[in-house]
């Protein structure tokens, strides 16, 4: 508990900048992976995590220096190395981008890992530590490490919100905004070299293993919430945070425990979290949405199916048997009392023991859903030269999703006509 509240409450100056950088760190590599992700170049961004470790090896080789800075170049020359071949390999050769991504990942990592097994055998004593580049381990930063990192997560994230609508625009529509005159290859230049940058930035909490996770999981996450960009920016570098400090925490609580593993830990349980009930996305949120238009559907077509009892007799107001409706409407017992029971709440219909008849709201509704469903079967058969006996089903599939613009388009473009396909009247609201 000791431990818990020294951390929380940043009793110890070094904690406090180790938590300032930690954030920084990994909200600034989370926002620039949202572009990433968007943009369906996800693997890119483990590729390139991968392709760094050689360059943080060379630079350790030649200033035989731990120094931030040093590595942090080195890093970044070496990942921007494996960008580039990765590009120049798909545009050159007939190899796909999957296969050039497997090859530059696979090779400059094992490069990384034979320079690295160099420099922990060659005696060097200054190579302690260097081997934390490999999983992360942020709690061990020291205050030259915080002041560094910090300042180009911070350069990072100013360099996104300046060019954000920027940005934006070639994420979505690429085509657009070179036709709106915008330098798309090097707004793309740009976002490569801030994608390399965030990851050269971030290993140091990650490692350069798991940057990946750091760099796409918080924007996959973020994307079950919301449609905005702007939202999912915010959201994307709130989750990166929150695992990059509970991460923190581990590793300064049990300092054996490696950062990275455990920020990647925390982000995989906020993505299957977001997985499971995102707001958008989220399974539940599209099974409630199932259940809303199956309802809908439901309610539709017991109304329309007592409008076309109405039609035999030109009597809509007549009390229906639920017998007559089954045998008119293949519905099961559950599901038309289910469903008239709703109705009734929702003062469609009038429920009588076993029959039910319409109010006068709930025929209106009726004489629309039948009036949609005709006015698609015309559409059909007219613009789409569709035979008659074709149309039914494709009528019945899409009638619950006409809104009502899409209602009065039809009806104009149409000309209002006075017959369905198979000769059933259309039946316009009696105030039109």
């Amino acid at each position: 508990m000791d431990l818990f509240t020294d951390f929380f409450l940043l009793k110890d100056p070094n904690v406090k900048w180790v938590v300032i950088a930690v954030v920084l760190m990994s909200s600034s590599s989370a926002v620039i992976g949202c572009f990433t992700f968007l943009r369906k170049r996800a693997l890119v961004g483990d590729a390139i995590s991968h392709a760094i470790l050689p360059g943080i090896c060379l630079s350790f080789l030649i200033t035989e220096s731990k120094n931030p800075f040093y590595l942090l170049v080195g890093a970044f020359i070496s990942g921007w190395i494996g960008l580039y071949l990765i590009d120049y390999i798909t545009r050159n050769t007939k190899i796909k981008t999957d296969a050039a991504l497997g090859l530059i990942l696979s090779v400059f990592y094992g490069i990384g890992i034979l320079l690295l097994t160099s420099i922990q055998n060659s005696g060097n004593a200054a190579q302690s530590g260097l081997d934390k580049y490999l999983f992360g381990n942020a709690a061990s930063m020291m205050p030259s490490d915080i002041k560094i990192f910090g300042v180009f997560s911070l350069v990072l994230l100013l360099l996104i919100f300046l060019f954000y609508d920027s940005f934006k625009l070639i994420t979505f529509d690429r085509n657009y905004a070179a036709a709106k005159g915008f330098p798309v290859k090097r707004l793309e230049f740009l976002i490569s070299i801030l994608t390399v940058f965030a990851i050269a930035v971030g290993i140091q909490a990650v490692g350069v293993v798991l940057m990946a996770a750091l760099l796409i999981t918080p924007a996959a996450a973020a994307r079950y919430w919301t449609n905005d960009l702007k939202i999912m920016l915010i959201l994307s570098a709130a989750f990166a945070t929150v695992a990059g400090i509970s991460g923190t925490f581990v590793s300064y609580t049990f300092p054996k425990m490696p950062t990275g593993p455990w920020i990647v830990m925390v982000l995989s349980l906020l993505a299957i979290f977001s997985i499971l009930l995102g707001k958008r996305k989220g399974i539940l949120a599209k099974w409630q949405k199932s259940r809303r238009v199956e309802t809908k559907m439901l309610h539709e077509n017991i109304l329309k199916c007592m409008y076309h009892l109405g039609e035999v007799n030109s009597n809509f107001l007549e009390l229906w048997s639920f017998a007559e409706m089954k045998d008119k409407r293949s519905l099961s017992s559950k599901q038309l009392n289910e469903g008239l029971k709703k109705l009734e709440k929702n003062g469609l219909v009038s429920i009588r023991g076993k029959a039910a008849r319409f109010t006068e709201k709930g025929l209106e509704e009726g004489r629309r859903v039948t009036k949609i469903h005709r006015l698609w079967e015309i559409y059909l058969t007219k613009h789409m030269q569709l035979p008659a006996d074709h149309v039914h089903d494709d009528a019945e599939a899409i009638e619950h999703l006409i809104t009502p613009e899409i209602e009065k388009e039809l009806e104009h473009q149409l000309e209002y006509p006075l017959i369905d396909p198979h000769d059933s009247p259309i039946p316009y609201n009696n105030k039109e």
